[in-house]
């Protein structure tokens, strides 16, 4: 057995005194604090393992009161790399007679949490506790990866053929990154991106994200030459953009506001405004979609300048003026959003391939939705019906088409048509549970504060009883 510090109910000296020998982080000159340790802990698990813990204070104490003495495995490997221990017994660490393990800590991985605990600077923003052991550490969560992806490589994205073997090589040591490797983290990438556009569930994607996000903040720990520095950190962008995204449509839109920041940081060091841009315009419709209009004005006019330094041949100005038109929508700007949807119809005129797929898909196919969408919030429903009509006889994703309907059903609401209610938002709410679409559930509840007045209708009660469950269900 492991030695022990004192009797098993006793205090872990050995832990606080291993605390107590390392200096604040700070830099204050004062001992490490309990906090700190904490904090470390939960910043290795999240570096190394893509486990988002909530350690604090009180749970080092237990821990240094003898409380528990058996943590996770996973939890002691934080301990002693944080602390400069090689081995669990000079931590105080080990197994009691008939015990389990007494992990105090509680460990989630959420989709869309938060993903760093600093600043949102690039680089340094993506890296919390020192890491420790890197060959074999990042090995084991290369492996991982590799084996949560497998199901996506039959996924039909041109030019996709991976050298696996490479990507897990990158993960050896220090060893760095060359352009052949940053190929495959952007068809990685890509592989992602496609897959999060075909599953009904957008959720399923999380865990791969998050996997392949630990891959690439690990990467950016390392020293590299400026080019390569300047491209992983567009493709670190690119995987933020669509973690952003993934939280977005579970509402966790505080989430997502965050990773766009990030990803807008990382976008300005790799100079790539198209990104860039990108990343602000997904920032700004978080405050459409929040009816924060006059917030995301201004978001927008800076996603528009940017987009004015990019690639031409792209659609990113297209885009920002679709989600422009939204803005004015809801500040009741009749003429200026069918300005800027008008703007925004020029993609159709742009030659050859205007986005990439991934976090540029603008090009032009949704604009009929988007202006249906818009003539609903501006209270047109002669102009929101027709268009909306036509975009629904297209092919649509369950989510878009989930969207649409609730914007049909809120065209019956504006015309006091009780049939069009109940027909779009029965339609609607069937494919909200079928996708699980926290966008087109937010879109449902919209449509549920404005029944009020129709609830004499039995068939409106009975819709309105049921988004509200799928509502609570939700939450």
């Amino acid at each position: 057995m492991a030695p022990k510090s004192g009797a098993s109910d006793g205090p872990n000296t050995l832990l606080s005194d291993a605390r107590r020998r390392l200096l604040s982080p700070s830099g204050s000159g004062r001992r490490m604090s309990r906090q700190e340790v904490a904090e470390a802990v939960n910043n290795y698990l999240w570096d190394n393992y893509g486990t988002r813990t909530s350690m604090d204070a009180n749970h080092v104490g237990k821990l240094e009161r003898g409380e528990h003495r058996w943590p996770k495995p996973t939890t002691r490997e934080a301990f002693r790399a944080v602390l400069k221990a090689s081995r669990d017994a000079e931590l105080g660490f080990y197994i009691t007679r008939g015990q389990r393990h007494t992990d105090p800590v509680v460990h989630q991985m959420r989709p869309g949490e938060r993903l760093t605990p600093d600043d949102d600077h690039a680089g340094e923003s993506l890296t919390g506790g020192e890491i420790t052991d890197t060959g074999d550490m990042n090995r084991r969560e290369l492996l991982r990866l590799l084996s949560l992806t497998g199901a996506l490589l039959a996924a039909p994205v041109p030019g996709s053929q991976l050298d696996w073997a490479r990507i897990e090589s990158s993960g050896d040591g220090n060893r760095r990154l060359d352009p052949a490797t940053l190929d495959e983290y952007e068809g990685l990438n890509a592989l992602l991106w496609a897959a999060f556009g075909a599953a009904e569930s957008k959720a399923a994607v999380s865990p791969l994200v998050n996997r392949q996000l630990t891959t690439l903040t690990v990467n950016l720990r390392r020293s590299h030459t400026t080019p390569v520095h300047r491209r992983l950190c567009g493709v670190t962008a690119d995987l933020l953009q669509l973690a952003g995204e993934v939280a977005f449509d579970a509402n966790a839109y505080s989430e997502a506001a965050h990773c766009y920041t990030l990803a807008a940081t990382a976008a300005r060091e790799a100079a790539a405004y198209d990104l860039w841009a990108c990343a602000m315009i997904r920032h700004a419709f978080i405050s459409v979609y929040e009816r924060d209009f006059r917030h995301a004005a201004p978001m927008l006019a800076v996603a528009a300048d940017l987009a004015q330094n990019g690639d031409s041949a792209l659609s990113t100005r297209h885009w920002a003026r679709t989600v422009q038109a939204q803005a004015l929508a809801g500040l009741g700007d009749l003429g200026g959003c069918r300005r800027a949807l008008d703007q925004a119809e020029e993609v159709n005129h742009l030659p050859g391939q205007v986005h990439n797929g991934g976090w540029l898909r603008f090009d032009g196919s949704r604009l009929a939705e988007e202006r249906g969408a818009c003539y609903v919030e501006l209270r047109r429903p002669d102009l929101a019906e027709p268009v909306l009509s036509g975009a629904l006889s297209q092919t649509l994703s369950t989510r878009r088409r989930g969207t649409v309907l609730t914007d049909l059903a809120l065209v019956g609401v504006q015309r006091s048509d009780v049939h069009q209610i109940v027909l779009y938002g029965s339609a609607a709410l069937d494919t909200a549970r079928q996708s699980g679409s926290g966008v087109v559930g937010s879109k449902l509840n919209q449509l549920h504060h404005r029944l009020q007045p129709f609830l004499a209708d039995t068939h409106v009660r009975h819709l309105n009883r049921q988004i509200s469950a799928l509502t609570r269900a939700g939450n």
